[in-house]
């Protein structure tokens, strides 16, 4: 990897209580992205993003198509649609079939990160319930990014985190007191 171009999280049942840890840890003045991709109910209300944007001091905002991906920015994938990065950094939105009965899909914004950033993406697993991420993190290796796992010892719900490391090799299995220190040194 010459340079993280984006960072990727994926997460689904008790990934919010380590995000709520990592964020406020974050330097303002990181050169990449952060895009979030959280299994969540359907809705158009703020509340998650709000809530997020309160604990850092990065700029946070739901992706809408053909938002222009700014460094420093945490993104969060809107519920009912796959987040996709197309090749000019801008996002899309896509509403077909769920995978791993999730919209958004991990897997999905994996998988797609990988093939747009190659070595350059970054892509990091928490706590979760089904197999959503698995997949896309074996692109992401394949690509050469890097593969980032919480330690399930530290997962509310470790299944998600267990599963990706019974089949991807990480570079790093993060406790979530140490993952903004990872961040900020990408």
């Amino acid at each position: 990897m010459e340079h993280c171009e984006a960072l990727i999280i994926g997460g689904s049942a008790g990934s919010l209580e380590v995000l709520l840890k990592v964020l406020p840890g974050l330097k303002e003045t990181l050169s990449f992205p952060i895009i979030i991709v959280l299994h969540r109910k359907s809705g158009k209300d703020r509340i998650l993003t709000d809530l997020l944007a309160s604990k850092t001091v990065l700029n946070v905002s739901e992706a809408t198509e053909k938002d222009k991906i700014e460094p420093a920015t945490v993104y969060i994938a809107p519920p009912d649609y796959h987040l996709l990065i197309e090749n000019d950094r801008t996002f899309s939105l896509d509403a077909s079939e769920k995978v791993n009965f999730s919209r958004p899909s991990i897997d999905v914004t994996f998988e797609n990160a990988a093939a747009v950033y190659g070595e350059n993406v970054v892509c990091l697993l928490l706590s979760g319930a089904n197999t959503d991420g698995t997949a896309g993190l074996k692109d992401v290796q394949i690509s050469g990014g890097r593969v980032l796992v919480q330690d399930p010892e530290t997962a509310t719900v470790r299944y998600m985190p267990e599963n990706a490391l019974l089949h991807v090799a990480a570079d790093a299995v993060l406790d979530p007191e140490h993952i903004a220190d990872f961040i900020n040194k990408l």
